[in-house]
């Protein structure tokens, strides 16, 4: 059996190398190691990839994707219908990949949700390069089956939601400071501020919460003086500054008459869309804040906030599995390192991962709430630190001294704790025995250690401990398989909790999900009608918020005029301007739906225009939707006598 290599050694060990390898560079990989980790590769593109034929399509960001992959002027601005008439409340740069790949290969579900799957399969891969250069390669293979494995981030993958894209992205800028820092060289910080910015498009302020983790390990760790790190750290910010705003600051630089109007927005500005109705309104009591419309139910969550957010009963199976291993980890690694230079490298890995979980966990816990899936970004900080942590408490062990019972305590310890969140739910039952006796041989292997003790029967003991604290995560990651413990696609969710699998349960079947290029009766219906009695009209139809655009997006690439936005509370387009559109022939049918409030507009088509009977269509009733022909004035009702 192949010996597991240490992580990287001391200062005084390497010393007595005669090459020691290029600093920032790490060694080659091993025959053992590359077939370790090409197993635990191709785990994840089976795990994140399997049905993606059916994969969970945001009802939403799918109808803007196929917009964008067929509009160049959609593509840039995110604009919800090929027009570009109005955007998405988003930024639109987690999308375009996405757009690119349906522009690719056609309007395909799978197309969709292509680079989901590349990315994280991609966040994995750098994981593992990241923490090998930082611990060593048992570490890195430990992080990287451990992120793998992590319910939320393969829910998440199988899934067209921008967290993924932001993920991959600031794993990207660690990798890129950890060499800066190791390396005394200025691009590699550089190139940090860029990946930071880039995920700025992904997901906006949140990419900014490593930041301060980031100016902090350089002012540490990096080498040269105070003043050099200073201002280096202030350039590397000013670069994340720049590429941040820089869709913004283009959005703001041209004029409100040749751009979509920007969802989210009462006064069309990028600043209010990205700062306001993104940023402050989900921090304060003011849902309005900085030119924000009010979100509503469809666009804001509730719940899951509090300090004690990351292990409830919800959150908790998706990622909190190693939050313990992880604490200790960071709080160990820091104390246990305390009389080593400055620059110690394996001690700023333990500040830079455990900087991000408490920033991130801090930051959730006082915001107004929060989906489950926004803590797949704290994924690989849990993973790298469970790497990380159980590479240090092997080598203490190998060392010998009070501190070799960490490791066997560690086993212990996580798996005792997957014990207790699995507990709940008990949606598992058959695997807690399993990774009871697991940890059990693990430990108690480790534990009775003598100076004859084979090499082999160590080894086999921490094979059994790990697979103890992977066993139960694992039965939750392959769970989310079947679209019943999948969650919806608006908030995916691995496993027996969440608004997704309450609405399975209530309804005894999966919640349906959506595709592109597959319209139901209803859409096929409306579309067929409004086709036909179209006459050179600019846009097909105009709809009451997305909610009603999406369906008939997501089936036909045609210019559609969304009143509101994805609330429906966006001022756009007003009742003057939706009025001068049909005088000048440019539209003529509107759909409106009960399921959002009214406006001014919505106001106007009831007013103006004639309900279409849903025979007409061929369909017995509308349900919730109604159908308006604008080019047809409405009937006068008679006066009373």
């Amino acid at each position: 059996m192949a010996t597991i290599p240490a992580a990287p050694p001391t200062s005084a060990r390497r010393s007595r190398r005669a090459k020691p390898p290029r600093a920032g560079r790490p060694e080659a990989l091993q025959r053992w190691e590359r077939g370790a980790l090409a197993a635990v590769l191709v785990t994840a593109v089976g795990l994140y990839s399997w049905g993606i034929g059916h994969a969970a399509l945001h009802p939403f960001y799918g109808a803007a994707t196929r917009s964008m992959a067929g509009s160049w002027r959609a593509f840039f601005y995110g604009g919800l219908d090929t027009s570009g008439s109005i955007t998405i409340d988003k930024l639109p740069g987690a999308f375009w990949p996405e757009a690119v790949s349906v522009w690719i290969f056609g309007p395909h579900t799978w197309a969709a949700a292509l680079p989901q799957v590349v990315e994280g399969v991609l966040t994995v891969w750098l994981l593992h390069r990241i923490v090998r250069a930082w611990a060593g390669p048992f570490a890195a293979l430990t992080a990287a089956l451990v992120l793998t494995l992590t319910p939320v981030t393969v829910v998440l993958t199988r899934a067209t939601i921008p967290d993924t894209a932001l993920t991959l992205l600031l794993v990207t800028a660690a990798g890129a400071l950890q060499k800066a820092v190791r390396t005394e060289r200025l691009l590699p910080l550089i190139t940090c501020g860029v990946w930071v910015g880039l995920a700025f498009q992904a997901k906006m302020l949140q990419a900014w919460l490593v930041l301060p983790v980031f100016a902090l390990v350089y002012q540490l760790v990096a080498p040269g003086t105070p003043l050099n790190r200073a201002l280096r750290s202030l350039a590397a910010g000013a670069v994340a500054l720049a590429v941040s705003c820089s869709w913004v600051l283009l959005a703001w630089a041209t004029p409100a008459a040749d751009r979509p109007y920007l969802d989210g927005t009462s006064n069309n500005s990028a600043f209010a869309m990205v700062f306001g109705y993104n940023g402050l309104s989900r921090f304060s009591s003011d849902p309005t804040a900085f030119g924000a419309v009010a979100g509503t139910a469809a666009s804001r969550t509730h719940g899951n906030t509090g300090l004690t957010m990351l292990i409830n009963h919800n959150v908790g199976p998706q990622v909190a599995w190693f939050l313990p291993l992880a604490i200790a980890a960071a709080v160990t690694g820091i104390l246990w390192r305390s009389g080593q230079p400055r620059t110690d490298p394996q001690r700023a890995g333990f500040v830079l991962w455990g900087g991000w979980l408490a920033v991130h966990a801090l930051v959730f816990s006082v915001s107004n709430g929060n989906h489950a899936y926004y803590t797949a970004v704290i994924a690989p900080a849990l993973a790298a630190l469970a790497g990380g942590g159980l590479e240090l408490f092997r080598s203490e062990y190998e060392t010998g001294g009070q501190r070799r019972v960490a490791l066997p305590a560690a086993i212990a310890l996580t798996t005792l704790w997957a014990l207790v969140l699995d507990w709940p739910t008990r949606f598992l039952p058959w695997l807690l025995p399993l990774a009871g006796m697991l940890a059990i041989c693990g430990a108690v292997g480790l534990w009775i250690r003598g100076p004859r003790t084979s090499p082999r029967l160590v080894h086999s003991a921490l094979a059994a401990g790990i697979a103890a604290m992977l066993v139960v995560p694992a039965g939750w990651s392959f769970a989310c398989l079947d679209p019943m413990y999948a969650g919806a696609s608006t908030s995916p969710t691995a496993g027996p909790v969440g608004l997704g699998y309450e609405a399975a349960l209530r309804n005894h079947r999966p919640v349906p999900r959506v595709g592109l290029d597959e319209p139901g009766a209803r859409d096929t219906a409306i579309l067929r009608y409004v086709t036909a009695h179209r006459h050179g009209e600019k846009y097909l139809l105009a709809t009451q918020a997305a909610y009603a655009a999406e369906p008939l997006l997501r089936a036909k690439s045609e210019p559609m005029l969304v009143m509101g936005g994805f609330t429906g509370l966006t001022p756009y387009p007003s009742a003057r301007q939706l009025g001068t559109l049909v005088t000048t022939h440019e539209l003529r049918f509107a759909l409106l739906t009960t399921k959002r409030p009214s406006t001014a507009a919505t106001t106007w088509v009831k007013a103006h225009c004639t309900r279409i009977r849903p025979n007409a269509y061929g369909r017995r009733t509308g349900g919730t939707l109604s159908l308006y022909d604008c080019e047809k004035p409405r009937p006068a009702r008679k006066a009373a006598h």
